[in-house]
């Protein structure tokens, strides 16, 4: 249970870099034509303190739902969340950066493993998260995202966690 604020770290760290050396400008986004570097990067560069904190009073949660169900699943959905940025980088015009594609990713994942294994635990952890954090489905939608915020980032990293779903229930033994 200690892997998500150990992963916290990382961006809590390049943010006070960020804001004491930098001054704010030092983002590490992924961006359109950009190196794949930001692709890995973008996760962990944050556009402020309540962004970052946003995000992950999010991420810790969601995380520790889905490694109740192992740390091979948390890192799927990390897998998926990055397969599904790559198009995003490739062919999105906009930069973005920040948790909260991971966030979506995980709850994706919740949301679906549970309809796919039909198991108690599985369940149980969709219908939380359903319950839990409905009210953000829809920033999924451009419609629905205040201006500045990515809901392609949202929609890729929540399409990630669906993949992610779709890959551990396939190899889960029924």
């Amino acid at each position: 249970m200690l892997l998500p604020p150990l992963i916290l770290l990382i961006p809590w760290l390049q943010e006070l870099v960020d804001q004491l050396v930098f001054g704010g400008n030092w983002n590490l986004p992924m961006t359109p034509g950009g190196s794949f570097l930001g692709v890995l990067t973008a996760p962990f560069s944050h556009s402020g303190f309540g962004h970052l904190l946003g995000n992950s009073l999010t991420f810790l949660p969601l995380s520790w739902l889905v490694l109740l169900r192992g740390r091979r699943d948390y890192l799927a959905v990390w897998l998926g969340v990055y397969a599904t940025a790559i198009p995003v980088w490739l062919l999105w015009p906009n930069g973005s950066h920040g948790l909260s594609g991971v966030v979506y990713g995980l709850l994706g994942y919740l949301l679906l493993i549970g309809w796919l294994e039909k198991r108690p635990l599985s369940l149980l952890l969709s219908v939380l998260a359903l319950v839990t954090y409905a009210g953000v489905l829809p920033s999924l939608l451009p419609i629905f995202s205040p201006p500045g915020v990515s809901w392609i980032g949202h929609l890729s990293g929540f399409g990630g966690g669906l993949l992610a779903a779709l890959a551990v229930a396939r190899e889960s033994p029924r």
